[in-house]
């Protein structure tokens, strides 16, 4: 039997643990990267295992989300970030350089490495041939120091791309049209690979637009072939030494398939308030749009600019409309200017913003209140806008370009066709806005600055063998991590002081919530399906963890969430009965008996009142450890 595309790369990274489905194997990992909103935590965390140069290949911090600095706090964090980075072997690339994916694609990525970053949409590099994951900033850090990464070995989907794309239909159709067929529950405990004669069409940056919101699937990853496609791309980039060829085998097996016909497919939207709500445009035309917001790591590169330029040139974008465009790097921004491009959208309207996250995670540029907007981003999960009631809306360059110009939402096959941007010959390099670490010798005495909002990491204990606590919150199904720890420009500031950061804990469920957990000192939290699913911040797990929280007992947990609360010493419990959800209200007094005992069994009873309701644990054997040890951190303590 052969083998896919990931699978070979597992295969050449696998430290321990074997390729079946569903058991956990541990990975080298060659290039990890972070970025502020995690990254601040990520490092403390690597400063913890006293480890003086990081083990990777190449390690690169990212400052790219909190740079609105309204406050002394996010600028504090991007000096510690840019001082620990230095001392420690990272390189450093500065505010406005470029958002972390998109610079990683054009300068770091190579195919056949393996990636994880602490961001979820790290699986990016997935459209270089890389096998890039999301991860917590604590795996990340042990990824730094050398550790393994550790995941369950997931199952292979192949998707099979037929034809070509038709005019003015993009990549971000591809795979919105993905996300209807498999749904944010369709890639949990999976890689998808995407193959068959159309990837040839594809750009390295339209099959990044696909990798990077194979997140919202919930897979472990997504991934392209390295083809000429991909060599020609690199070699634009003057890295045409780092590229290789990488393909799955003829006779690779993969657990499911599916096809999709390019030359059918028509524009889609994702509608509020998940990823997966597909419609097409066509049946949405007529709603009337207040905010457009073209960028973000999924639709920021040149060529998705060049497009939107090219719908905007010689026009004006309608009067009761806002547009918004950010682009994804210093290097597309400046070939936007060389281009035209820039001055096209300057004087069709539109306001060009930082080269940074910005309103995908509702840093800035949000919405009037219940205000209908069209983003080019990845996710348009309750409030994530940074307005609550905002009604967001995902859609292609193409469509959001043409929605600004009428002021309705407006199906882009009904203008003329956009020409297809071809891939220059040689992008404009420029790499001055990163900053390589000290040399070994310098980094010995270098200071690390810390302001006065960056506080230690939480306190933890070895795991209690016996938890009694009332139920202080229970949540429905596909609660996010945008749920949990909310973003934006309010919270975002102080995601390196867990106390301050989690009174905002399930603000946007809940605006009690954090003070009842933390007057009742410990707690449980009930869940439905798929908790825990959106970003890879760990926050969503430490914030609880301060606030108490022993156990979140769900129906079905996100993997990277579940990572997280284990590597937090939350346990994460699984009704073994999905309908047993219904026998629990909040408020109920819960307990758990011989704990510790359990670990071994994978199964424990939880006794509510008078009823025993069976649970049962998804962990490894490692994680089970870890969990004794009282967290991730505890544990690699233990290791070394």
């Amino acid at each position: 039997m052969g083998y896919t595309i990931a699978e070979k790369i597992i295969k050449a990274h696998l430290v321990s643990g074997e390729m079946k489905v569903g058991e956990e194997i541990g990975l080298r990992i060659d290039q990890t990267l972070t970025q502020d909103a995690t990254g601040t935590m990520a490092y403390l965390e690597f400063e913890a295992m006293g480890i003086p140069q990081v083990k990777t290949e190449r390690s690169v911090a990212y400052i790219d989300h909190n740079t609105l600095q309204s406050g002394f706090e996010n600028a504090d964090d991007h000096k510690y970030i840019q001082t620990v980075a230095a001392k420690h072997g990272v390189y450093f690339s500065r505010p406005g350089n470029g958002i972390c994916h998109q610079v990683h694609y054009e300068r770091f990525g190579i195919p056949g490495k393996t990636l994880i970053g602490s961001d979820s949409h790290t699986p990016n590099g997935g459209g270089l041939g890389m096998l890039a994951m999301g991860a917590g900033g604590m795996d990340v850090a042990v990824a730094m120091g050398g550790g393994a990464y550790h995941i369950p070995m997931p199952r292979m989907i192949f998707v099979e791309l037929i034809g070509e794309l038709r005019p003015n239909v993009s990549a971000k159709d591809i795979i919105l049209e993905v996300l209807r067929m498999l749904s944010v529950k369709g890639g949990v405990g999976a890689i998808v690979e995407y193959g068959g004669e159309g990837v040839a069409t594809l750009s390295v940056p339209e099959r990044a637009t696909i990798t990077n919101m194979g997140a919202e699937l919930g897979a472990t990853t997504s991934i392209f072939p390295s083809d000429e496609v991909t060599s020609q791309f690199m070699a634009a980039q003057d890295r045409e030494a780092d590229w290789s060829p990488l393909a799955s085998d003829p006779d690779a097996e993969y657990a499911e398939r599916y096809s999709i016909n390019l030359s059918e497919l028509e524009p889609l939207a994702a509608c509020p308030n998940s990823p997966d709500n597909v419609k097409p445009v066509r049946e949405l035309a007529g709603i009337k749009v207040d905010q457009v917001a073209i960028g973000s790591c999924t639709n920021s590169s040149f060529a998705d600019m060049t497009k939107t330029a090219s719908v905007l040139k010689g026009h004006k974008i309608a009067d009761s409309v806002s547009l918004g465009i950010s682009p994804g790097s210093r290097q597309v921004l400046s070939m936007m200017a060389e281009s035209g491009a820039l001055t096209d959208m300057i004087d069709a309207g539109a306001r060009i913003l930082e080269c940074a996250c910005g309103p995908c995670i509702g840093m800035g540029f949000s919405p009037n209140s219940k205000g209908v907007s069209l983003r080019t981003f990845n996710r348009n999960f309750l409030g994530r806008s940074g307005t609550k009631d905002g009604q967001v809306y995902l859609v292609s360059p193409e469509t959001a370009a043409a929605s600004a110009l009428t002021g309705y939402i407006t199906d882009p096959t009904t203008l003329p066709p956009i020409a297809q941007p071809q891939q220059p010959d040689r992008f404009r390099i420029n790499d001055d806005g990163i900053i390589a670490p000290l040399p070994a010798a310098e980094a010995e005495t270098a200071e690390v600055l810390r302001g006065p909002n960056i506080k230690p990491f939480p306190e933890t204990s070895p795991l209690d063998d016996h938890i009694e606590a009332a139920v202080i919150l229970k949540v429905g199904d596909n609660i996010t991590t945008d749920h949990i720890m909310p973003a934006g420009s309010k919270v975002l500031p102080y995601r390196s002081n867990i106390p301050k950061i989690s009174e905002f804990c399930f603000s946007v469920v809940d605006e009690t919530f954090a003070a009842r957990a933390k007057a009742a000192s410990k707690g449980f939290i009930i869940g439905g399906s798929n908790y825990g699913q959106g970003s890879s911040r760990e926050h969503a797990a430490l914030a609880p963890l301060y606030l108490g929280i022993k156990a979140v007992i769900a129906k079905s947990f996100a993997r990277i969430h579940a990572a997280n609360l284990v590597n937090a010493g939350i346990l994460p419990l699984i009704f073994e009965n999905p309908d047993d959800y219904d026998e629990i209200e909040q408020g109920d007094v819960l307990r758990l008996d011989g704990v510790r005992a359990a670990l071994e069994d994978d199964r424990i009873i939880l006794h509510a009142g008078d009823k025993n309701i069976p649970l049962r644990m998804e962990l490894a054997e490692r994680q089970k450890e870890v969990l004794l040890a009282g967290g991730l951190l505890d544990y690699a303590a233990m290791e070394n």
